[in-house]
């Protein structure tokens, strides 16, 4: 069995974040880890409250995990503070893990912000660099990119700008747009465009958590970064 490890906040309702990731981890048949990084009390409706854990803490659980056990994957999901983000990146600097996905988590679905505005240049910086794979929404990837995002050609173009930042591939996810539900992947050299018709529900958060911990999933078991993708949506 694969072993496969979410650094990520904690939610308290299950339907996101750690929780969301081991159930995603279990139902693709991996063993699942956790580092937690924050405790969010949140629900489907709202953020009350964050608590971060201190970067030694988080160092300390990464260390845990990985002086003991193989780690297959990696998913980083919400990194909310600058010192948060230096602690993962400089621990997974350390163990060089293989099969890094990464979830530039900037809001819950509500609106609720759980990462600093003023983190994202350290993000840029010091995670993305990291990420074999890097699953920004459009509003993140907006975000990130310094750009507005409003075709499927402008996620193409946010795809280039975002890649050029170091991560290895990246898929701009277009599930909470208009039209189809339509992801598209760029892995530096082709896109790969996963399109679905849109699924009418309300039943939506924590849907960003579920994708990349089932990419990261798919990845640990030999998939390639396409059909990982693929599978996953």
């Amino acid at each position: 069995m694969k072993n496969v490890l979410s650094i990520a906040g904690s939610n308290c309702s299950g339907g996101a974040g750690i929780q969301a990731d081991l159930k995603t981890f279990s139902a693709h048949g991996v063993f699942g880890m956790s580092v937690i990084v924050s405790v969010v009390a949140e629900n489907t409706s709202r953020v009350i409250d964050i608590q971060d854990v201190t970067p030694d803490m988080i160092g300390k659980q990464i260390d845990a995990v990985f002086e003991d056990i193989e780690v297959d994957g990696v998913k980083v999901g919400m990194l909310s503070t600058p010192d948060c983000m230096k602690a993962v990146a400089a621990k997974l600097q350390q163990y060089k893990p293989r099969n890094i996905v990464i979830d530039p988590v900037m809001y819950a679905k509500n609106g609720c912000p759980l990462m600093e505005p003023t983190a994202v240049d350290t993000l840029i910086e010091t995670i993305i660099p990291l990420a074999d794979v890097l699953t920004p929404n459009i509003t993140e990837a907006e975000k990130i990119a310094a750009m507005q995002i409003s075709t499927v050609a402008d996620m193409e173009a946010a795809a280039r700008k975002i890649h050029a930042m170091g991560c290895k591939a990246v898929v701009v996810k277009g599930g909470h747009h208009i039209g189809n539900a339509v992801d598209v992947l760029f892995d530096g050299d082709k896109f790969c465009h996963f399109e679905t018709a849109r699924i009418d529900t309300k039943n939506t958060h924590g849907t960003g958590c579920t994708f990349s911990s089932a990419i990261t999933s798919n990845l640990a078991k030999g998939m390639d970064v396409q059909e990982a993708v693929e599978q996953a949506k």
